[in-house]
């Protein structure tokens, strides 16, 4: 079954790009194009797609929108292609619930990359966007933690993603285990590979990058249904 994609962008040149990479992608189908946060949101009364390719920062559009989405639909995910912007943009776009973020400058390749992966679940954040979200929410003396990033892909798997909410959570090894059903080893291993991911040094850096950066906010979990 083929996924499907929403295009929302009111950049004519921006919605001719993404169409052609879209088309050129087997099992991927756009199902809709729209031009306005408003007109996103009446679209979305009919349709349930898989992914929402969104610039927030093209006319007509605001981050307001993906924070309206998220809260009807936690189902459904965003990925962010805007120009280069300031670190606080990329930030407040994570913490309105963007799953995955990548420049528009960024190639085909990783466009494409970043297509494919959001559209299953899994994060997928250009390096020099994370690198200058660390900037801005990590002090000066925390950086020579912080391993530097290439502009390359930052890929967290869906079961990461979930250890990585409940470490934030303050949760140990064991209770993240109990509530994934998973044995301590794994959630073990799954803490070890997103240290690595991030590029962090210990427990405390992936709780520290997690809030702090916006990439998993507290304010996330108010998004979900209850």
């Amino acid at each position: 079954m083929s996924k499907s994609i929403i295009i929302a962008d009111s950049s004519t040149i921006g919605k001719i790009g993404l169409r052609a990479v879209i088309n050129s992608l087997p099992g991927y189908e756009i199902v809709e194009e729209v031009e306005s946060s408003h007109e996103l949101l009446s679209i979305l009364k009919s349709y349930s797609p898989d992914l929402i390719i969104i610039d927030f920062l093209s006319d007509e559009f605001d981050i307001d929108v993906v924070l309206k989405i998220k809260r009807d639909s936690m189902r459904i995910n965003v990925l962010a292609v805007t120009p280069m912007q300031s670190s606080q943009t990329f930030v407040h776009a994570m913490k309105a619930g963007v799953d995955s973020y990548i420049k528009k400058s960024c190639d085909i390749e990783e466009l494409t990359e970043a297509i494919k992966l959001t559209s299953i679940g899994t994060s997928y954040f250009c390096g020099k966007i994370l690198e200058e979200i660390r900037k801005a929410s990590i002090e000066v003396e925390d950086l020579n933690n912080v391993a530097e990033l290439p502009c390359e892909a930052i890929e967290l798997s869906k079961r990461e993603k979930e250890v990585l909410y409940l470490i934030a959570e303050g949760n140990t090894n064991t209770e993240i285990a109990e509530i994934l059903f998973l044995s301590s080893h794994t959630v073990s291993t799954h803490r070890k590979n997103i240290m690595i991911k991030l590029g962090v040094k210990n427990t405390a850096g992936i709780v520290m990058y997690a809030v702090k950066s916006g990439l998993v906010s507290p304010n996330k979990f108010l998004f979900q249904a209850s």
